[in-house]
């Protein structure tokens, strides 16, 4: 079964601080929902190369057992509710995908 990953891109965030609310609501809903996160960049130190048209903005990505289950975890209750905790005036490109056996 192939693993699921979401992946945030957050091109822009007027203040970090403010997604702090967000960020417990959502790391909770993502460990209950079975969510592992492997990257918070820039904010755990890890570095970045961006090419092309990439950039250096904050980065997540979350591994989930099966593409069911990150879906799953998006629709949850817990994560609808972090949702509402999102602060305005910020950009996010958020995708669900599924990973290669």
């Amino acid at each position: 079964m192939a693993k699921g990953y979401w992946v945030s891109v957050y091109p822009a965030i007027s203040d970090p601080e403010e997604l702090a609310a967000y960020d417990e609501l959502a790391g909770a809903a993502v460990q209950a929902g079975g969510g592992r996160l492997l990257s918070l960049l820039p904010a755990n130190g890890g570095r970045i190369v961006a090419h092309e048209a990439g950039t250096t903005h904050r980065v997540v990505l979350i591994e989930f057992d099966s593409f069911e289950q990150a879906v799953a975890a998006y629709e949850s209750e817990a994560y609808q509710k972090a949702l509402v905790a999102l602060p305005d005036g910020f950009e996010r490109d958020f995708r669900i995908i599924e990973g290669i056996d």
